[in-house]
């Protein structure tokens, strides 16, 4: 690859584009360089296929309105001794030492592999409902809000719920299929998908439930999947 004032650059992955090249964007992170390229594409013929609701959750990170249960890696809950590890022992460095710099490259380098563990399978998850379903229907989340919570926070964090949205929003733009957003605070989890019975309350930590009107048993994931899936079609 050739870029301007740089000359001809050697590359580890040939780029795959479909499109003319407008632009290139180069950054160095971690003792790393990567070139990010712009390109113009047609745009896609819409998607035919069928409609899945998507509830995001921390147990499943994902629940289809199919039944299917996603989960996700959560590569920060894996690392975490070894990230306080190595922060402590770059803090213990002196400053303006080669040794402070070469533990900063470290860290900033472990860094890196969490956040890209984290965004590998976000990327193939989205990509895959972008490429083969019609319609996405995703629950509308309050995310800032909800990281505000000490007990929660590191854990949303660690999933990704804001930038699984943000890949899906312009993925579909760029496959052909659609995103919609439901209401923010409708009582999913607590509704009967069969009757419509509403229960009173419903704590985080019961993932299963009754209902007394109708008898029937719900998983609290799918059971929250389904009611979405109910109010987008009656929405459209």
């Amino acid at each position: 690859m050739q870029l301007p004032r740089l000359g001809k650059l050697r590359l580890k992955e040939v780029p795959v584009t479909t499109g003319r090249i407008l632009s290139a964007t180069a950054s160095k992170e971690a003792g790393t360089w990567f070139v990010s390229l712009a390109v113009e594409t047609e745009i896609p013929v819409p998607i035919q296929g069928e409609i899945v609701v998507i509830d995001l959750g921390l147990t499943a990170f994902a629940t289809l309105s199919n039944g299917e249960k996603l989960t996700a890696p959560k590569p920060l809950a894996k690392h975490l001794r070894r990230l306080r590890r190595r922060s402590k022992e770059h803090s213990r460095k002196q400053k303006g030492s080669n040794n402070r710099k070469k533990s900063a490259v470290q860290l900033a380098r472990l860094h890196r592999k969490i956040r890209n563990v984290r965004q590998d399978f976000l990327h193939k998850l989205t990509t895959t409902l972008a490429k083969t379903k019609q319609e996405l229907v995703l629950e509308s989340l309050n995310v800032s809000g909800m990281v505000q919570n000490g007990k929660l926070s590191r854990a949303i964090a660690d999933v990704g719920w804001s930038e699984f949205r943000r890949q899906l929003g312009y993925k579909t733009r760029w496959y052909g299929s659609t995103l919609t957003f439901a209401g923010r605070f409708l009582a999913t989890s607590k509704l009967c998908s069969g009757c419509g019975y509403q229960l009173e309350e419903l704590p985080l930590a019961v993932r299963t439930w009754l209902c007394p009107e109708c008898g029937a048993s719900h998983d609290r994931d799918i059971n929250a999947a389904m009611n979405l899936r109910k109010m987008a079609v009656t929405a459209a």
